[in-house]
């Protein structure tokens, strides 16, 4: 069975080059093909020599810290919300006053912490703006 005709036939790839390079060269495009959106060697290089688009990515090792805090903050606040929701449960089971009042100051308890930790992440988000807006 033939293979399908491309729809595209000035895209096909019909002509073969075939070259060589020292170990430093290749290592150099090993390394910038690690980087890029290329998936070969032999892709960047038709890239490079029919100058298409090469898109590199970076990444900022300096947000590590920050991006490990906004991941711990999401972390507790969802099990502050679970607390929440759990005490409410409670609230809502209770039978006397004396329960109601117990829960209800519980879920108070939890909210300040919800108060800390938002105010965590606007201290973070004014540090991440500063570093982003220093242009």
């Amino acid at each position: 069975m033939a293979r399908r005709k491309s729809p595209y036939p000035e895209q096909l790839l019909t002509r073969h080059i075939q070259t060589k390079v020292t170990e430093e060269v290749y290592q150099r495009l090993d390394e910038l093909r690690g980087k890029s959106d290329c998936q070969t060697i032999g892709e960047l290089a038709r890239r490079i020599l029919s100058k298409d688009k090469i898109t590199l990515f970076h990444k900022d090792a300096s947000l590590d810290g920050p991006m490990e805090e906004l991941t711990s903050i999401r972390k507790e606040l969802k099990a502050i919300g679970t607390n929440i929701n759990q005490i409410t449960h409670s609230f809502h089971l209770a039978t006397t006053d004396t329960k109601k009042n117990f829960q209800a100051l519980r879920i108070v308890e939890e909210y300040k912490k919800v108060g800390l930790r938002v105010d965590k992440l606007f201290e973070l988000i004014t540090q991440l703006s500063r570093k982003w807006l220093q242009k």
